[in-house]
C-alpha cells in the first residue's frame, strides 16, 4: 500500500477515472461526491466511500477536488475551509478561472492546508491509462509531494508556476484546440464549396502536418464510424464560456473562440450536447456535398 492516502471530492467520469487509477496502483482512495456513491461502484474500484467531508479528510492526505465548474470548486472549498486541515494537500483538477484557487489560498492555509491547481487535458480513458497532460501551478515543495502521484495519472507533466497558473496553462490549451476544431469545421465547407468531397478533404488533412493527435485520435467520430465520447460538446461549452469570461475580464479580444464556442452551441442546440465534440465537426462533413 502507498503511503499517502488519497481523497476524491467529486466523482463524475473523471473522478472515477482518477479513483480507479489510484486503487489498481495500490494506494488508499476514498470518494465523496454531493450525489452520493453508489456501494456498488464504491466497490469495483476499490474505494472507500466517505459520509461526508470531514470523514473524507480525516482518512486522507492528499484531497483532490475533481469538479464541474468554478462555483462547485467555492463550494467545496467554503466546506473544507470548516475543517482541521493540518497536514494536507489539496490539489484542483478542475477547469477553472487562475483566480479561483487564488483568491481561496489564505483561508486554505488558515485552516492548515497547502494548495495546488493541476487542471487535467485528456479525458477518462487517458486518465485510467496514464497518458492525461496536467498543468501544475503552486509552491515547488507542494509540487514535489505530489509529483509520485502525478506520474501515476500523466506522462505530460507541467509545473506552470505559481497557483492558479496551471489553470491559466489549461485556458490556452483548450483555446488551441477549441480553435483546431473551428478551423477543421471552415476547412470543411471552403472545401465542398470549392468541389471537394468531405471524404476526400479529411482523408488529405490526417496524413498532412495540420493533423493533430487530436484530430486523428477523433478521426472515427467524424467520419461517422463510432459514437464513442471522449469529452462531450456540453464541456466544451463550458470550457468555451469560461475562457470568453476569463478573456473579458482581462481586456483580451477572442475572436477565434467566439467563432467555436458559437459553432459548439449550434451543435448542442442541435441536440448533441452529450455527443462527443468532435461531433461538431461531423455535423458539417455530413452535409449534402
Amino acid at each position: 500500500m502507498k503511503t499517502e492516502r488519497i481523497g476524491i471530492i467529486g466523482l463524475g467520469r473523471m473522478g472515477q477515472a482518477m479513483a480507479t487509477r489510484f486503487s489498481r496502483l495500490g494506494f488508499s482512495v476514498s470518494g465523496w461526491s454531493r450525489s452520493g456513491i453508489d456501494p456498488a461502484l464504491a466497490e469495483e474500484i476499490g474505494m472507500h466511500r466517505a459520509v461526508d467531508i470531514p470523514a473524507l479528510v480525516a482518512a486522507s492526505d492528499i484531497v483532490i477536488l475533481a469538479l464541474l465548474d468554478d462555483q462547485a470548486v467555492h463550494t467545496v472549498l467554503d466546506a473544507l475551509a470548516t475543517v482541521d486541515l493540518s497536514g494536507r494537500l489539496v490539489v484542483d483538477t478542475s477547469t477553472v478561472s487562475p483566480q479561483t484557487l487564488r483568491g481561496r489560498a489564505a483561508g486554505m492555509e488558515a485552516a492548515g492546508a497547502r494548495l495546488l491547481d493541476a487542471p487535467i487535458s485528456g479525458g477518462p480513458e487517458m486518465l485510467l491509462s496514464g497518458k492525461v497532460g496536467l498543468y501544475i501551478g503552486g509552491d515547488k515543495a507542494d509540487f514535489d509531494r505530489f509529483l509520485p502521484l502525478a506520474e501515476t495519472l500523466s506522462d505530460r507533466i507541467h509545473h506552470a508556476g505559481g497557483l492558479g497558473d496551471g489553470a491559466a496553462a489549461k485556458l490556452v490549451n483548450n483555446m488551441m484546440l477549441m480553435g483546431q476544431w473551428q478551423n477543421l469545421k471552415e476547412a470543411l465547407i471552403l472545401g465542398k464549396k470549392a468541389g471537394l468531397t468531405s471524404a476526400k478533404i479529411l482523408e488529405i488533412l490526417s496524413g498532412s502536418p495540420a493533423a493533430s493527435p487530436a484530430f486523428k485520435s477523433r478521426l472515427p467520430v467524424i467520419l461517422g464510424e463510432t459514437d464513442a465520447v471522449g469529452f462531450p460538446v456540453s464541456g466544451a461549452i463550458k470550457d468555451g464560456r469560461l475562457v470568453r469570461d476569463v478573456a473579458s475580464v482581462l481586456g483580451i479580444d477572442t475572436p477565434a473562440m467566439a467563432a467555436s464556442l458559437k459553432s459548439f452551441e449550434a451543435a448542442a442546440e442541435a441536440g448533441f450536447g452529450d455527443a462527443d465534440l468532435a461531433t461538431m465537426v461531423r455535423l458539417v462533413a455530413e452535409r449534402s456535398e
